[in-house]
């Protein structure tokens, strides 16, 4: 009798656990460099994990024109460990949330991008690598306790809003706004742009603005960005251009960025590299990022990687 009540539950949970996943969308995404890197101090050989995840999304349908949504996303670090090959601080949160879409847009609670993060599209070319335009921009910012509401796109245009709860009596709510027309992939439209707004964001009073455009096989970017904290004891203002060729399988990237601060304290950084596609979910690349600081030690780093998402 032991044996037919475990085999029922069995079976049960069997079906159970197939009707909840059949809807589940499993994804994510591998990129590892071997790179030479010089901090400042000298040169040394590294392998790194370019912001790798994992994730779960899908949605069900509540009524007619209405679902609910979620997402759990998590980044993995696959090449740091220890002595031992143990690595504790391997998997980290990254977008993480509940919602409901609709005609109105969507509207999530969690952990997500801002808008003003979301606002930028593509333009930048070397995301999750050392030319990230967060090693001099602020503002790339993902955020719990907030509550973020993309809006459907009419005639192009699409309205991003973020709210971040204040979480303490020490701190004051932030927000974020950021306004969108076209598609940040190029594939509906020749052209994207976007202005987007942070007030008292992670520290900071951000504004950005950006464009990017396809011309045939040329896809060409720029942003301009002023930024300050909000006690006022920073102030700086910079740019970023971008552009890339595609050449049948390759895609060759070059960008730069530059940050002036009001202290003199200035950065800037350029980029370039190329993108060699296997097949349509895996590329190989390599890259050269240099960076020239004006009270800091200079930075360089040369890298090779393979990226496979799924």
């Amino acid at each position: 009798m032991k044996f037919v009540k475990s085999s029922l539950c069995l079976a049960l949970l069997s079906g159970l656990s197939f009707n909840v996943l059949a809807d589940v969308d499993v994804y994510g995404k591998a990129n590892v460099t071997i790179q030479s890197s010089d901090d400042g101090e000298g040169s040394f050989t590294e392998i790194k994990s370019n912001n790798s995840r994992f994730g779960l999304k899908g949605s069900e349908k509540i009524t007619e024109g209405l679902e609910a949504v979620y997402k759990f996303e998590f980044q993995v670090d696959v090449s740091d460990a220890d002595s031992k090959g143990d690595n504790d601080d391997n998997i980290s949160a990254r977008n993480q949330y509940i919602g409901l879409k609709g005609a109105f847009g969507q509207v999530v609670v969690g952990r997500h991008d801002t808008a003003l993060k979301l606002s930028q599209g593509k333009v930048d070319l070397f995301s999750d690598l050392e030319g990230d335009i967060k090693s001099i921009f602020k503002g790339e910012n993902r955020l719990g306790d907030s509550v973020t509401y993309s809006s459907n796109t009419y005639e192009d245009f699409r309205i991003l809003a973020t709210f971040i709860a204040e979480d303490d009596e020490d701190a004051k709510n932030g927000y974020s706004l950021g306004l969108t027309y076209g598609d940040s992939s190029l594939k509906k439209s020749k052209v994207y742009a976007s202005i987007g707004v942070d007030s008292e964001v992670n520290g900071y009073d951000v504004v950005r603005a950006t464009v990017q455009g396809k011309i045939n096989d040329f896809k060409v970017g720029a942003m301009y960005q002023t930024q300050e904290k909000v006690d006022g004891s920073a102030e700086a203002d910079g740019y970023l251009l971008s552009a890339a060729y595609i050449m049948g399988n390759n895609t060759f990237k070059v960008q730069y960025q530059t940050m002036d601060f009001d202290d003199s304290d200035d950065k800037s950084a350029i980029s370039v590299g190329v993108d060699h596609k296997l097949n349509k979910n895996i590329k190989v690349f390599g890259f050269y990022s240099g960076f020239d600081m004006d009270n800091n030690v200079d930075q360089d780093y040369l890298g090779l990687g393979m990226e496979y998402k799924f």
